[in-house]
């Protein structure tokens, strides 16, 4: 294993993976230079093992044999065995170099790999919300409503690039306005505190419209993130209209908190199933006046860009990007690199 923060190149053929509770995504990068080669998305319940899942999707699929990998997983990284936090499958590097033949195995937090991806984005796999801001070349954030709420730092000092991974989804959220005053006694709490993953993710959707409904003493019409969402957006639900917009309203706040932790003068990225489904309630004003409401800093904040990613496959993009320049990143192998 290596014992220090090398960033060594790793042997190409390189297998590129992104896996998550529910999906695994998986290319092969054949060299520097070349676009990464797709495969099908997995299903990780259709596989015991992921081992079984790149043997039968990818090794049996391909001539080119891939000499090492790259695997970003949704869990922390601590020891030989890692697992992963919505779902059964264990990542062994050691079996994996023993048994699919990989010479060095690279395993990152899966939002490493989104922050990778903020820093190296071209303009086309990123929509604006609110005015238009150049990205400079300066630290930035990015969060990801999910299943969860990911979030992780992207500092950029020296010409790298830092990712920051951390549990920022986890920190304590509590009314502000009127409304919330209102809603926020109906909101489920987790050992008496809200915390921002509760109300910014798929079951947050189903707790702000729940408490919304509480508040106005209406009954229960959706239990189904996806019908909260497909209601809210096509207007048809008042109280899933106005979810959306408070959804907005939380996540412009709890981004902008994140921004001026890492004064993210490089912007704002949100990543993320749930920020491309409900796009138009983030292009409403909502988001970016709950965003730039930081006195005294509202007017710094302004000057902050925030962007909707819009990549089909972000993790996998930022870590080809990894893949192709390790030089350009500051990625801490120790404990996370194996090697025959």
């Amino acid at each position: 294993m290596a014992d220090s923060m090398k960033t060594d190149k790793l042997p190409f053929p390189i297998l590129i993976g992104d896996i998550g509770g529910t999906n695994a995504r998986f290319s092969i990068l054949i060299d520097a230079y070349a676009e990464p080669k797709a495969f099908p998305n997995v299903r990780t319940a259709d596989y015991p093992t992921i081992d079984d899942a790149i043997q039968a999707v990818v090794l049996d699929n391909t001539s080119v044999q891939p000499r090492s990998a790259i695997l970003a997983v949704a869990g922390p990284i601590d020891g030989d065995e890692i697992d992963l936090t919505n779902c059964d499958w264990v990542v062994r590097p050691k079996a994996m170099i023993a048994d699919l033949g990989f010479e060095d195995v690279l395993v990152v937090n899966d939002f490493e790999a989104q922050a990778l991806a903020a820093a190296a984005l071209p303009e086309e796999y990123r929509e604006t919300l609110g005015p238009k801001g150049e990205s400079h070349m300066a630290s930035r954030v990015v969060l990801g409503p999910g299943t969860g709420l990911g979030v992780a730092g992207l500092v950029y000092a020296r010409h790298i690039w830092f990712p920051v991974p951390g549990e920022g989804g986890h920190v304590d959220v509590g009314p502000r306005s009127e409304r919330d005053f209102e809603i926020f006694p109906h909101l489920e709490r987790i050992e008496g505190r809200i915390s921002a993953e509760e109300i910014l993710s798929g079951r947050g959707i189903v707790n702000i419209y729940q408490a919304v409904c509480a508040a106005d003493g209406l009954e229960i019409a959706f239990s189904d993130p996806a019908d909260i969402t497909a209601n809210g957006l096509n207007g048809t639900n008042p109280q899933a209209v106005e979810t959306l917009s408070l959804f907005a309203t939380y996540l412009g706040r709890v981004a902008g908190d994140m921004a001026l932790i890492f004064m993210a003068r490089g912007g704002v990225y949100l990543a993320g199933g749930i920020s491309q489904k409900i796009l138009p309630a983030l292009r409403a004003p909502a988001f970016r006046a709950a965003f730039e409401d930081k006195a005294p800093h509202s007017e710094l904040m302004a000057t902050i860009p925030t962007f909707v990613v819009t990549h089909p496959q972000a993790a996998l993009a930022g870590l080809a990007s990894f893949a192709r320049t390790p030089a350009a990143y500051g990625i801490s192998m120790d404990g996370r690199r194996w090697q025959a």
